[in-house]
């Protein structure tokens, strides 16, 4: 890999044939595993109708709150000054805080006792929206070690 730091092209997602919203379609493609997007999409809106259901709002708006809910603002990064390894507290870029809200709301969603995916889903992002569950703690923990290495942050690049 080299030294140098080049800015990657983004791929464009296109929007979601149900919604018609690119933040779902993206979600969608980052729980499709082994490129199964039928079965993907059948687990987002069946969990989108549940929320509904529950919550008796729009799915998207309680999804697009979730999401805002779990991003996080700064994270740390290590960097190796003079033989030691510091952790640095960086703050985050949009199109990142969006991607680790969607991979954090997909891994605690799997870990949910719940019985199917749907329902796990439902329920992780209806906890996002109440700002509690797990994704919300792994934000809070990510905050709390960045604060925790603010003495470094000077060490920055």
């Amino acid at each position: 890999m080299g030294r140098k730091r080049v800015e990657r092209k983004r791929r464009t997602v296109f929007p979601d044939p149900k919604y018609l919203d690119v933040t779902v379609a993206k979600f969608t493609n980052m729980i499709m595993t082994g490129g199964n997007k039928s079965v993907a999409q059948k687990i987002l809106y069946d969990s989108f109708e549940l929320i509904q259901q529950r919550l008796s709002e729009d799915p998207v708006k309680v999804f697009k709150k979730a999401l805002d809910n779990i991003k996080p603002n700064v994270e740390v990064r290590s960097r190796r000054v003079g033989g030691a390894n510091y952790q640095i507290p960086v703050e985050v870029k949009s199109f990142r805080k969006q991607a680790l809200a969607m991979r954090w709301l997909r891994d605690y969603a799997k870990d949910r006792s719940e019985k199917t995916m749907v329902e796990k889903m439902a329920a992780e992002i209806i906890e996002a929206y109440n700002k509690r569950g797990g994704a919300m703690k792994k934000r809070d923990d990510t905050h709390r070690m960045a604060e925790a290495n603010q003495a470094f942050a000077h060490f920055q690049w």
